[in-house]
């Protein structure tokens, strides 16, 4: 299976929203305004968002399934997508402004397999603090 940049991008925030089985109103509608508004996402159908957040919620229900999945990530994103691929996992997980044990574990696993350094991940998580923060 292949992906393109934009449709890993999707399983990224699909995987970091259903990383505690539950996938939030506000997380989806993160995934959807993401889709939206980043320039990556230019060439992205919208139409096609719900079929390739099924296609990733199967293969994450396949044995192995999440690491499979970050494999598959792993080598589609190019480096110079890989801090963008960082932020966008980061978004999600703070849309409900309640990042959960599992969100943490996701976004461990995805800095180690995208190899993002410390700083650029502390920078990302910081700035997307600041965005959903609300007193």
């Amino acid at each position: 299976m292949s992906l393109s940049p934009q449709e890993a991008l999707v399983y990224i925030m699909v995987m970091v929203s259903a990383s505690d089985r539950r996938m939030s109103d506000e997380e989806l509608g993160r995934i959807g305004s993401v889709v939206r508004n980043l320039p990556i996402f230019r060439d992205f159908t919208q139409d096609a968002l719900p079929f390739v957040c099924g296609q990733c919620a199967d293969a994450l229900d396949n044995d192995n399934g999440m690491n499979n999945v970050l494999d598959l990530i792993a080598e589609t994103i190019p480096p110079k997508l890989r801090d963008t691929a960082y932020a966008v996992a980061v978004e999600v997980a703070a849309a409900d402004l309640d990042i959960r044990p599992e969100e943490v574990r996701i976004l461990e696993l995805l800095r180690g397999r995208l190899k993002v350094n410390k700083l650029t991940s502390a920078a990302i998580e910081l700035a997307a603090q600041a965005r959903h923060r609300v007193e």
